[in-house]
């Protein structure tokens, strides 16, 4: 279930909205780099349809998990990560990501998935799915990457432009704050 999500000023949000087999994860692979070379300290947090497990089974983090530590952490000096069971939940909650993104103070949260999340979006298209464009039932949708023309849209993009899509975004942390205040009192319009 979906609900309302705090904004905040210091904490510019990009989700990436597509239907599956798009190509979010392939363009978010190529973007992310693009991004840190511009000097933008990129977040990233991906919704996945399934149950994953980021540790193996008769590893130390998977026992002390599977004997009910909530939460482990296991850290090293390459890499960390964070692992709890999330049993009953429906669906991952996103403004409790976003909290817990926050004090690694990214200058941009990119958010794969949670495309019927209240947040602003680049909708990714490619008409050969034979899906519709989700801009025209999503006010969220800031523009339209798509591999074909769309002539009904005037914020389209070149979805294998990807330095056009990595400028696009890095405008788009310049006008967060702005875009923020204007749209503070709901749906963006």
């Amino acid at each position: 279930m979906t609900q309302a999500l705090s904004l905040r000023p210091d904490q510019p949000l990009l989700g990436i909205a597509a239907w599956s087999g798009t190509g979010k994860t392939t363009l978010l692979e190529r973007l992310v780099p693009m991004l840190k070379g511009a000097g933008l300290k990129v977040a990233v947090i991906k919704h996945a349809h399934h149950r994953f497990e980021v540790d193996q089974p008769g590893k130390d983090s998977h026992r002390l998990r599977m004997a009910g530590a909530e939460p482990i952490l296991i850290a090293s000096r390459a890499r960390l990560a964070l692992m709890m069971e999330t049993p009953g939940g429906e669906e991952a909650d996103l403004a409790t990501l976003l909290a817990m993104v926050a004090p690694l103070e990214p200058q941009l949260v990119l958010v794969e998935g949670f495309k019927d999340w209240p947040l602003p979006k680049l909708e990714l298209h490619r008409p050969a799915l034979e899906k519709p464009l989700m801009a025209e039932d999503d006010p969220w949708i800031q523009a339209v990457a798509s591999d074909a023309p769309l002539a009904t849209r005037d914020d389209a993009l070149d979805l294998n432009d990807h330095d056009a899509i990595a400028a696009w975004v890095q405008a788009w942390v310049r006008r967060w704050p702005e875009w923020l205040v204007a749209h503070q009192g709901g749906e963006p319009s």
